[in-house]
């Protein structure tokens, strides 16, 4: 279908109708809109990326996000295409395939999180997944978004411990063989998280013992996510928005500037969109109004219980690259 077709087939299901009024919205309408925002945002796509990707105009998505926009089953096949995530993951409700997924969703209904979070690591080791290893735990990871501070951190938790560090990011561009940004623009997303799990994969058989600093999507992974929380002491690593734009920028990167205000709200909503599942992490560290070695030292003593840690911890003499106040 070529996009002309697309816009037109959009255009025609979701004009808003006539005299409509915001309490006149369709809650099912409504539910659609906020789960294709949230999908977007966990993804870190703009508005107008998705829209683009989807073949639909930035105006048809705006309506289908705020519920007053009735798209055709065609059109949301091509959102969630762009969003790549299966349709009855927009549609709300992917546990109906089979008998047996909706008596196990019987089963999980109104369960607090701690009781879901045990059935999901029964299942695994059931199952036989590599996420419910038992073995001693000795790998820290850390994730966030870009800017938390990750990758400072994590070199300087590594130098204390005197563990491996790993910047996961590296390892998938030397599996490509190109940075990440050509990986996605030449592959696309489904390819780069093939490369993600693979460089997880590998830095978790190469090292028993390490710190590995995560790319900030990961999360949206189940798969990868599940097999770090299983293998790993994970940390989230958490930053005021502001403080995340302001590391980014002096990481080098002045794209935000450009169109700060959009880029601002950008951030924000892929953090609102991101939390629920940074939130998994059973240790969360603040670093905004942190330097790097108040940072450190709340780390330190935050691990020293699962990774059996001596009370006194030498700090490397030699300073990181990286100035003292987080990056």
């Amino acid at each position: 279908m070529n996009s002309k077709v697309k816009r037109r087939n959009m255009s025609s299901s979701t004009q808003r109708s006539p005299g409509a009024s915001d309490t006149a919205k369709n809650p099912f309408l409504v539910a659609l809109g906020e789960r294709v925002k949230s999908l977007r945002s966990r993804r870190g796509m703009t508005r107008r990326a998705t829209a683009h990707a989807a073949g639909v105009s930035e105006r048809h998505l705006a309506n289908l996000e705020y519920g007053i926009g009735n798209a055709s089953i065609l059109v949301l096949q091509q959102v969630a295409e762009a969003l790549h995530c299966p349709i009855a993951e927009l549609i709300g409700d992917e546990t109906t395939s089979s008998p047996e997924w909706l008596l196990l969703r019987s089963l999980l209904e109104g369960r607090d999180e701690p009781t879901v979070r045990e059935v999901r690591l029964a299942a695994a080791r059931l199952l036989g997944d590599p996420s419910a290893d038992s073995k001693p735990n000795r790998r820290v990871a850390l994730i966030g978004l870009r800017g938390a501070g990750k990758t400072t951190l994590g070199q300087a938790i590594a130098q204390s411990l005197g563990f491996p560090f790993v910047e996961l990011s590296r390892e998938i561009e030397r599996l490509a063989g190109c940075d990440t940004g050509e990986i996605q623009a030449l592959y696309g997303q489904n390819a780069y998280r093939r490369y993600e799990r693979r460089a997880l994969e590998e830095s978790l058989a190469a090292h028993e013992q390490c710190v590995i600093a995560t790319p900030g999507g990961l999360v949206t992974d189940a798969g990868s996510f599940n097999l770090l929380l299983g293998r790993c002491i994970t940390v989230w690593l958490k930053a005021d928005p502001e403080d995340h734009m302001h590391r980014v920028v002096a990481q080098g990167d002045m794209r935000p500037v450009t169109a700060s205000r959009e880029a601002m709200q950008d951030l924000r909503n892929i953090l609102d969109g991101r939390s629920a599942f940074y939130s998994k992490a059973p240790i969360h560290i603040e670093t905004s109004g942190r330097t790097l070695d108040e940072a450190r030292a709340t780390l330190l003593q935050v691990l020293r219980e699962p990774l059996n840690l001596p009370d006194a911890i030498p700090v490397p003499k030699q300073r990181s690259e990286i100035t003292q106040n987080m990056q």
